[in-house]
């Protein structure tokens, strides 16, 4: 059952976008015949909606939401699958492609919004961004800890991000290298040219890894000096999407790369990769969920928040792509607690307020 659902939901999936961290399967093969489609799609809805103790709800609601979305396609499509089992009569539009810019595309499309939910992103740039966004407080909402939502309910928290150092094993023994353990470690001249990094202007998990380096490494000001010394190691080799650093460091192109727990875990019992936690301080700001500020369709877009932050989503979410839930009535297995991290102290406010400074600061740095 499960195949023949995710080809009907895929060919239901209108993908308007197809760059940056993440991207859609347009796949539309669907063996099934429509009838017994039909059949088995009610028999799951019903199934769904029973779950959730809302049967009414699931089989009216209709029309569309369409989802600005960063994430990778495997997790995005997951989560879209699972909300169109229970709403099957709502169709889902994704426009997948990085935080940065789909940030700018909500803000150039304010006085005529064609999104209506941002679905991913760290929440440091969701909140740089928040004008844009609605507040709404979802039905989950106390089950997520104050510290995972806006304090004016313009986003909410849907998986908490540690940053990792991911590097490649094969190639670390080949040139008798050991692992790095901190961000401290990647200033040495050993890694220069070995690292793969995004521009923190094209991609929101690449920014919160330079605010959380710069956190780390004497503060607001004097962090600045920590990522003249990175920069100087990355030898003018700069990604233009975060979701390719684990990636090109898997398949051999850099040695170590700056990427997510969530796109780390995905590579466990695989012997040719690694990853650590920096000693030296990382941090976990949750990727976010937003309704935007006039959203074409906003009953459905408080729908789909409602289900990305339930019990259901969540757990599918962490069991099958390692990502942390936010909720806290739920645990995952087989990662540390955060408070077994260094965690720093990272302020959101000031990540928001100076994104446009601090993006300017790190070109500064590129070009002098």
């Amino acid at each position: 059952m499960k195949r023949k659902v995710l080809a009907m939901v895929l060919a239901g999936v209108m993908v308007l976008g197809m760059t940056g961290c993440g991207s859609a399967d347009t796949n539309t093969n669907v063996e099934a015949d429509a009838a017994t489609q039909e059949t088995e799609q009610q028999a799951d809805t019903t199934e769904a909606a029973t779950e959730s103790g809302d049967i009414a709800a699931a089989s009216e609601a209709s029309g569309t939401v369409v989802v600005y979305s960063p994430h990778d396609a495997d997790p995005l499509n997951a989560g879209v699958n699972m909300f169109m089992e229970a709403y099957p009569n709502i169709q889902v539009e994704v426009v997948a492609a990085g935080t940065g810019e789909l940030c700018n595309r909500v803000a150039a499309e304010t006085e005529n919004p064609i999104a209506d939910v941002f679905w991913g992103g760290g929440a440091d740039s969701l909140e740089a961004f928040k004008e844009y966004f609605a507040p709404y407080v979802c039905a989950n909402d106390d089950v997520i800890d104050e510290a995972y939502k806006s304090s004016e309910d313009l986003w909410i928290g849907e998986s908490p991000l540690p940053m990792v150092i991911f590097y490649n094993k094969e190639l670390l023994e080949k040139d008798g290298m050991e692992a790095p353990t901190s961000w401290e470690d990647l200033t040495d001249p050993k890694w220069s040219g070995k690292i793969a990094y995004c521009l923190p202007s094209k991609s929101g998990s690449a920014y919160t890894q330079l605010c959380t380096m710069i956190l780390a490494h004497g503060g607001k000001e004097d962090g600045w000096d920590f990522i003249k010394k990175l920069y100087a190691n990355l030898d003018g080799k700069l990604v233009d999407s975060s979701g390719k650093c684990h990636k090109m460091v898997k398949d051999g192109e850099f040695y170590v790369g700056l990427t997510l727990e969530k796109s780390a875990v995905q590579y466990d019992g695989d012997d040719t990769v690694g990853y650590c936690y920096p000693t030296d301080g990382t941090s976990a700001v949750p990727d976010g969920i937003a309704l935007i500020k006039n959203a074409p369709n906003e009953e459905n877009a408080k729908l789909f928040i409602d289900f990305i932050t339930s019990k259901e989503c969540q757990e599918a979410e962490a069991k099958d792509w390692g990502r942390r839930p936010v909720r806290n009535d739920l645990t995952i297995e087989g990662l540390p607690a955060l408070s077994e991290l260094n965690i720093v102290d990272y302020d959101f406010n000031w990540a928001a307020a100076e994104k446009e400074a601090n993006i300017e600061k790190f070109n500064d740095i590129m070009v002098n």
